[in-house]
């Protein structure tokens, strides 16, 4: 289930009111508004559109979420999301939310500064393109601002710096621009380059995770182990000695990663300092047969990490894995 054949080769629309001014010195032309009407009119569209926020992401009915493709922390708001099968739902202030409406299948996750990009499909009749190609949103998935390869690919595997600008992604089936293989963006999406993974001693590929500040700062897992690279994947060295490692992900300071040793699944955190030894965090007991497949670990509060499993056990910590809330059991938001 762990295994991807390695191959190689290779807006929000910013919306300006324009306000016309007017002439004179004894107050404003007929017809045109005043200063105080301006205000008016302002705050007004303020409140349609906090009122349209509102309707678009609700409190959460007790349900099970399942095809889990992806978690994280966007930048631009206080949850944690989880990317699913029918849409985003989001964990904030001790309870689940979710959205109304473009509620699609989103693949490849990747929470950034201002956002999110992911990938995936659009939901059912939605007049969106299926697949989506790579698409980025900055308000929560109301509006997705479509970067490259609109209806001709679907990205499972995607990872982005949270604060620069770039992008690695494994294209699994050619499209009418990239080979196979795997690719890095250094202009958030708007060129695209073969990635050369020398010294990737591994037959197989899983996760890929981006250190937040500095987009050259790669790390590859898979089912040999975890390899990492400073210069945007040309060169890549093993990180410790693990054997099995099924997910990865940076925050400013550290490198976490999921070892599989002996049936048994592990949390350990690698600092930059010292890449190649590790700390084994407290976690919850997992069956061998539940890895975890996804890590978050929030840019801008070091400590608050979350992982998710495969059978959709969700938890959370904010003491830097000391303590753990358990979010989802099976899938389960109540």
């Amino acid at each position: 289930m762990f295994k991807f054949k390695l191959v190689l080769i290779t807006i929000f629309a910013a919306f300006m009111l324009m306000l016309t001014g007017c002439s004179g010195d004894a107050g404003q032309e007929e017809g045109n508004p005043t200063s105080d009407e301006n205000k008016m009119e302002k705050e007004e569209q303020k409140e349609q559109q906090a009122k349209s926020d509102a309707e678009f992401i609700i409190k959460a009915e007790p349900q099970k979420i399942e095809h889990i493709h992806g978690i994280g922390y966007p930048g631009n708001d206080e949850g944690l999301y989880v990317a699913s099968h029918h849409g985003l739902k989001i964990f904030k202030n001790g309870e689940w939310l979710e959205t109304t409406d473009e509620n699609h299948d989103y693949m490849g996750f990747q929470a950034v500064e201002d956002g999110f990009f992911a990938s995936g499909h659009p939901a059912e009749g939605s007049d969106l393109k299926n697949p989506l190609g790579l698409v980025k949103s900055t308000d929560s998935g109301k509006t997705l601002d479509k970067i490259a390869f609109y209806g001709e690919s679907d990205f499972h595997f995607l990872s982005a710096s949270y604060q620069d600008k770039v992008l690695y992604l494994i294209n699994e089936e050619p499209n009418p621009d990239l080979e196979r293989g795997i690719y890095v963006s250094k202009d958030r999406g708007g060129t695209w380059e073969p990635v050369e993974l020398n010294g990737l001693e591994a037959q197989s590929l899983g996760m890929m995770a981006v250190h937040p500040e500095n987009g050259g700062t790669l790390a590859m897992a898979t089912r040999e182990g975890v390899f990492v690279s400073d210069d945007y994947g040309a060169t890549m060295k093993r990180a410790g000695d693990y054997q099995m490692v099924t997910a990865a992900a940076y925050s400013r300071e550290s490198l976490y990663i999921s070892p599989v040793e002996h049936e048994e699944i592990k949390l350990v955190r690698l600092t930059n300092e010292q890449p190649n030894t590790g700390e084994e965090l407290p976690i919850p007991k997992l069956k061998h047969d539940n890895p975890i497949t996804y890590i978050a670990a929030h840019p801008e509060q070091e400590g608050r990490i979350s992982f998710i499993t495969i059978l959709n056990d969700l938890y959370e910590s904010e003491d830097g894995g000391k303590t753990w809330n358990q979010l989802l059991v099976n899938g389960r938001a109540e």
